[in-house]
């Protein structure tokens, strides 16, 4: 049951960047305050909504990507800012349509848009955040409209390729990375091409960069899914199971289900439609699937960083470089 009441929240503040994005901390600021401004003629309307996204944009993980890519790669110019305000309203969008599919009621210690508002002010909410994007990105050129929309048009395919496989409990691993190829790693990997082109670097350059977020985002996606599973909600901040529940198969009980001789397979898959998440969660443990998928992440990270080789020094490249270590080591 939803409520009709806004949930207080106090007024909007951008979050300063954590001591990680240091170099780009400013230009942080600066899409933060693009992205209000973007939003700030609905304040009248439905103020509450809209600052409610706030609680929404915690790690601010893509425009950091977009704005580190941008300094790395020759400078920060003002289409950087639009770019990094539009990427952090789709992802934005994403999250709130997330928490509707989901049925999750908590994001970063908070209630959700759906359990505040309901679904179908969700749904609408980040329908207006996708339009926005794609009105702001046509604010700089035809090239990143076409970037960031073959990015958005990924996403989304990934995210209902998601849905239509809940319940399809012979998911492979290659299913696994085509899904999460499109619903994470699309848009970091956009990211990273965008900073590196709108700084003037070449097509090779840029691509270095949008396989360091490719890489960057899977790895990011694995260590999630590993969260979903082993992670403390009290500091993840928001709601988690949601994947056993839906009956999402994600790296770690593929592999699982893989290593299982046949009768095993099948009995676990069993133990998943019946919502056992302890005879699970033992069976992980047992064929040490848990650190399996801890070690993939931690390819894909190494992988990211090897992307960076022919980049000069700088400290934008050193936040690069520890980025993915930080996105498979991180605990919310």
């Amino acid at each position: 049951m939803t409520s009709t009441i806004a949930p207080p929240v106090a007024p909007f503040v951008p979050r300063p960047a954590g001591s990680m994005f240091a170099p780009v901390a400013a230009d942080i600021d600066e899409a933060d305050r693009v992205f209000a401004a973007t939003l700030a003629p609905y304040q009248g309307l439905f103020g509450p909504l809209v600052q409610h996204l706030r609680h929404y944009r915690g790690k601010r993980l893509r425009p950091a990507l977009l704005l580190l890519a941008g300094k790395a790669c020759g400078g920060i110019t003002p289409p950087h800012h639009t770019l990094a305000a539009a990427v952090e309203m789709i992802h934005t969008a994403t999250l709130v349509h997330d928490d509707v599919l989901d049925e999750a009621d908590v994001r970063r210690h908070v209630s959700t848009v759906n359990a505040g508002w309901g679904n179908k002010v969700s749904i609408l909410l980040g329908d207006m955040l996708f339009t926005h994007a794609f009105h702001l990105t046509s604010t700089v050129d035809g090239r990143a409209c076409g970037i960031i929309g073959a990015a958005t048009n990924r996403v989304c395919a990934g995210e209902l390729r998601q849905v239509t496989e809940r319940g399809n409990l012979n998911l492979t691993e290659a299913d696994y990375y085509a899904v999460i190829d499109g619903k994470t790693a699309a848009l970091t990997e956009c990211c990273g091409r965008l900073g590196a082109l709108y700084a003037g670097a070449s097509e090779e350059t840029a691509d270095r960069l949008a396989n360091y977020g490719r890489a960057l985002g899977r790895a990011f996606q694995i260590a999630d899914d590993l969260l979903d599973l082993v992670g403390d909600e009290t500091t993840a901040g928001k709601t988690l199971g949601t994947d056993l529940q839906q009956q999402k198969l994600t790296l770690p009980v593929i592999h699982c289900l893989n290593r299982l001789p046949g009768g095993d397979a099948d009995r676990l898959r069993e133990r998943i439609r019946d919502g056992d998440g302890a005879a699970v969660l033992a069976a992980l443990r047992r064929t040490e699937s848990l650190a399996f998928a801890r070690g993939r992440a931690d390819e894909l990270a190494r992988a990211a960083r090897a992307e960076l080789a022919a980049l000069p020094r700088s400290d934008a490249r050193a936040v690069l470089e520890a980025l993915p270590e930080w996105a498979v080591r991180r605990e919310k």
